[in-house]
């Protein structure tokens, strides 16, 4: 939020954020950012600011929920961390900034945006200016600890994790920034650019490429940009009207997010015709080869628009990473390293991603290259020299070079830089654009081999090798539709690769192969999709290609090498929900289980991952153990030497054992025994597996005695301690089920079980603390002295009310039902209310979640025990929203606030509230219940409200 902002970020000259792509994805960070961070980071959350934020906001005191005081919010000596004065809003702390722009909904956005463009140095009024200026050098560590020692506050230890934490998230911001670099398509001036260059084709007479292109508008602001002002702010540059030789005139909207056709506009001034009507395109250039067939057969011999605009790319990118230079050298370095690496004529490698949630399977790697050229085998200059034939030879000199070149061992990477390192990839790619055949083959037969390296791949990518490999998946020849899908799977396994190949229209054509014969053009059209669904709207594309069926039909296949690859794509895909309810719909989860049977251990591991994946869904559950796939399941635990076969299976089984009846049939193959067995010695992949089957194995009592028996509970308390997140939700839960056995409780009391799973209420991870808080119920209820076990944590119990605070709602429901247990023992009680339970549960009460109310009603119910806690509640503003719990359709939140409602009931005040808000017709009806303790609680605060509507006649008699 320091350098990013005013380094990173483009301003207007009157000081506001210009309408960017790079700018709005710097504010979905930046919002993202502060939405979690109340949940990541509670304790500097209540760090009170050195000065206010303040600024024009949107949200009016209407927006406030009722029990939410926007005159003062919380207070600290004196100062509201949160003051409401429309328009403007000064908020003093991250926890009140979160909770506005929760409130903020769908203006989110525009807070955050108003939020900055009133307050350039963030970081000056959170921290105040010494730690602000610090913040922008490089280094920092020794300067932020003399700051600290200079620094007497009482909070100075938060200030400094403070600082870290902004300065952390500053760099990743930066570090995205500079991914964003490959994103920027256009800009005014690359759109003259690009201009001067597309007029150049106009001319040439017979041999020009392009009739005519022109603007719509001569007049250009001082932006650069032609388009109105009013669609200037929507990142709009300039409209183009471009006629090719061979089509109708494009009308063309060139924008900051790329090119489109639009719905006609001619000239200036029009109303309409604004409105995009293609795909987006990243460049006019792409735009035109989609739209004219003649334009995209006759532009690769025009080199000068490949040279200038690849110059001019490289121009605007490297003036960014100018601008930067100051803010992060070290990302900056290793974006400079790749930009070193691109050869000449080439653009730069694209940093941006496919999708948030796709990872990126391969990382840029170094070199290993010979200290001198002494170094290098005979191999090298030889495969140099041929090359340099290839270059200038004929077509059959070109043929017997290309046949010469395979005898070579060309998986060997000091061969496959020999072609790279003296122009040989750029000849074997333009060789795929001729009319050759035998040149096709030879050429693919080579980039086959050689994009199995990682610089090769991306390098083939880079000279825009791929779009010529795409386009011959049209060929009517077998033998090349076959080996360019084969490159196509090489060469697709970095996100740009695979977001080409959607783009290029790739996607269909490969699906397209699956219905080809022979057998072999198919299985190395599936070996590109499997390659290609690792992006997320590849497996979109791949689904409205009608790629499905054909996977389907494929699976059904008896040879394992075609059967390997479309396991692989639908295991991939089957992460979209579409495609497991397809699996389920078309008969699939058969053929998934059939093959769990087969000799080859990379299939079985491919089907297990896609039932793991599918077996989210109860009826892909039934149908496997309807075809009888969980004995199968079982078997493969065995095979516990692969590790990879061992986490898909372990996967598969956790998931399936969601479904109880599935549990009884994994028990007749003593599957729990040989789980609690792999409790040790095993990657954390397979450890979250095993401790989610585990979790749901002890939902049955039977189950609970055989972990114990089997020695799993010391195994299961020991991973306690470990640091993975996904780990940690299921261990937890795990040994919160065993807590529900007695003599599993007492082992894990004995084995500081309880201490180590309070302890991870700590974590960062509202996962971890509400999975945490779930195992602390049953564990309080069965210790054998749950008071004595609970007082013995210090600071245990402040722990437990502080994360009330949080605005998580499964972590807040967790905690109220951990607070309903403690408050059972009288002593934690009175430790609970003196840490202020009463007014952080009141709060809560206006939630409209039935899972929170339920056990927020019951943490109540049992908090009025003590003392003066009745009409605290009272006090507190909690009994009128309780009435409003009776409304609920759960069954089990009539019952958790009846009895609240019964406890609250013997404060008179509180009587008088119920009576108001129209609690006793609700409870009349609740009273019919069958549920003898709903009746009870019910009947109780009815005759309590009566007695007091007595007792108050009486008085009135008297006087």
């Amino acid at each position: 939020m320091g350098v990013s902002l005013t380094k990173a970020a483009l301003w207007t000259s009157s000081g506001k954020l210009e309408f960017t792509p790079m700018n709005e994805s710097l504010l979905k960070e930046i919002l993202s950012f502060v939405e979690q961070f109340s949940s990541q980071h509670p304790q500097e959350a209540e760090h009170v600011f050195e000065e206010p934020l303040q600024w024009s906001t949107t949200l009016v005191a209407s927006d406030f929920k009722t029990d939410y005081d926007i005159s003062w919010g919380d207070e600290n000596e004196g100062h509201p961390l949160l003051r409401l004065s429309p328009p403007t809003v000064y908020v003093r702390s991250f926890s009140q900034l979160s909770k506005l722009v929760h409130l903020a909904d769908d203006k989110k956005l525009e807070e955050v945006r108003a939020c900055l463009e009133e307050n350039r140095d963030p970081v000056v009024k959170i921290l105040g200016p010494c730690f602000a200026n610090v913040l922008e050098r490089e280094d920092t560590d020794t300067d932020v600890l003399g700051l600290a020692d200079k620094d007497q506050a009482k909070d100075s230890e938060v200030k400094v994790k403070l600082f870290h934490l902004l300065q952390t998230t500053d760099k990743l911001f930066l570090s995205k920034l500079l991914e964003e670099i490959s994103e920027w398509v256009l800009d005014p001036t690359t759109v003259k650019n690009d201009m001067e260059l597309l007029k150049q084709l106009c001319s040439g007479g017979e041999k020009r490429v392009l009739k005519s292109v022109r603007y719509t508008s001569d007049y250009e602001f001082s932006n650069g940009c032609r388009a109105p002002l009013w669609r200037q702010v929507h990142g709009e540059i300039c409209y183009l009207v471009i006629e090719p030789c061979d089509t109708d005139n494009l009308y063309i909207t060139c924008s900051t997010a790329g090119v489109f056709l639009n719905g006609g506009i001619k000239q200036e001034g029009e109303e309409s015709g604004y409105e995009r009507t293609s795909d987006m395109y990243e460049d006019l250039l792409t735009l035109l080869k989609s739209q004219s067939p003649y334009f995209a057969k006759n532009i690769n011999k025009q080199v000068q628009w490949n040279t200038g605009r690849c110059n001019y790319h490289q121009h605007i990118k490297t003036s960014f990473l100018h601008r930067l230079l100051s803010a992060v050298k070290i990302a900056l370095l290793s974006v400079l390293f790749l930009f070193s690496k691109t050869p000449a004529g080439a653009l730069p490698v694209e940093l941006s991603s496919e999708s948030s949630s796709e990872s990126e399977e391969e990382e840029e790697q170094s070199e290993r290259r010979p200290e001198s050229n002494t170094d290098l085998p005979s191999e090298y200059w030889q495969i140099q020299k041929l090359v340099k034939y290839l270059k200038g030879g004929d077509q059959t000199a070109t043929v017997l070079t290309l046949c010469a070149m395979m005898d070579f061992n060309l998986m060997q990477e000091t061969c496959q830089l020999a072609i790279r390192d003296v122009g040989g990839l750029e000849v074997l790619i333009n060789l795929l654009d001729t009319d050759e055949v035998k040149c096709k083959i030879g050429s693919l037969k080579i980039l086959r081999k050689i994009s199995h390296n990682v610089q090769i791949r991306r390098t083939i990518v880079d000279m825009g090798g791929l779009q010529s490999i795409v386009k011959i998946l049209d060929s009517p020849v077998k033998d090349l539709k076959a080996l360019a899908a084969e490159t196509i799977a090489n060469v697709a396994r970095f996100r740009r690769a695979r977001r080409t190949v959607r783009q290029y229209g790739g996607i269909k054509k490969l699906v397209k192969l699956l219905d080809c014969v022979p057998n072999l053009v198919a299985r190395c059209g599936a070996l590109a999709l499997w390659s290609c669904s690792k992006s997320t709207k590849n497996k979109e594309a791949i689904r409205k290609a009608g790629g499905i069926p054909l996977l389907g039909r494929l699976l059904k296949s008896p040879h394992e090498n075609m059967l390997i690859p479309v396991v692989g794509t639908l295991q991939e895909c089957a992460s979209e929900e579409s495609y497991r309810i397809a699996i389920q719909t078309e008969g699939m989860v058969n053929d998934l289980v059939k093959n769990l049977s087969s000799d080859n251990d990379e299939l079985q591991m491919h089907c297990a991952s896609a039932i793991f994946k599918c077996a989210e869904d109860k009826q892909t559950r039934d149908l496997v153990r309807k075809y009888k796939g969980l004995q199968p399941l079982v078997s493969l635990l065995a095979k516990a030497n692969n590790k990879q076969l061992l986490a898909a299976a372990t996967g598969a089984i956790w998931k399936c054992s969601i479904s109880i009846e599935n549990v009884a049939k994994f028990q007749e193959h003593k599957a729990l025994e040989t789980l609690v067995g792999l409790l040790t010695d095993q990657p954390e992949e397979v450890l979250v597996n095993v401790v989610g089957a585990l979790g749901e194995f002890a939902q049955i009592p039977d189950s609970k005695a055989t972990i114990r028996k089997c020695g799993g509970i010391k195994p299961l308390v020991n991973l306690l301690t470990g640091t993975n997140q996904a780990l940690l939700v299921n261990v937890t839960k795990a040994v919160g089920a065993c807590a529900t056995d007695k003599e599993n409780m007492a082992i894990i009391d004995q084995l500081d079980g309880v201490r180590l799973v309070w302890s991870l209420l700590k974590n960062p991870s509202a996962d971890v603390q509400s999975s945490s808080a779930w195992a602390l119920c049953p564990c309080i209820e069965n210790a054998k002295d749950a008071g004595e076990m609970v007082r013995s944590l210090v600071g245990g119990l402040e722990l437990i009310v502080n994360l009330l605070k949080s605005t998580n709602n499964e972590v807040l429901a967790s905690i109220c039902a951990a607070i309903a247990k403690i408050a059972k023992d009288k002593e934690n009680l009175a430790v609970l209310t003196d840490h202020g339970v009463v007014p952080l549960l009141a709060k809560l009460t206006n939630t409209t979640d039935d899972r929170l109310r339920r056990h927020l009603a019951e943490a109540i119910g049992h908090c009025c025990i003590w003392g003066s806690n009745r009409a605290s509640f009272g006090e507190a503003g909690a009994v009128a929203p309780l009435v409003r719990y009776l409304k609920s359709k759960d069954s089990t939140v009539h019952q958790s606030t009846a009895m609240a409602l019964y406890q609250l009931s013997k404060d008179p005040h509180n009587c008088i509230t119920m009576h108001e808000k129209g609690v006793v017709k609700p409870l009349i009806h609740i009273m019919g219940s069958n549920d003898e303790i709903l009746q009870e609680a019910a009947a109780g605060c009815v005759r309590n409200i009566r007695l007091l509507a007595l007792a108050n006649r009486k008085a009135r008699l008297f006087y």
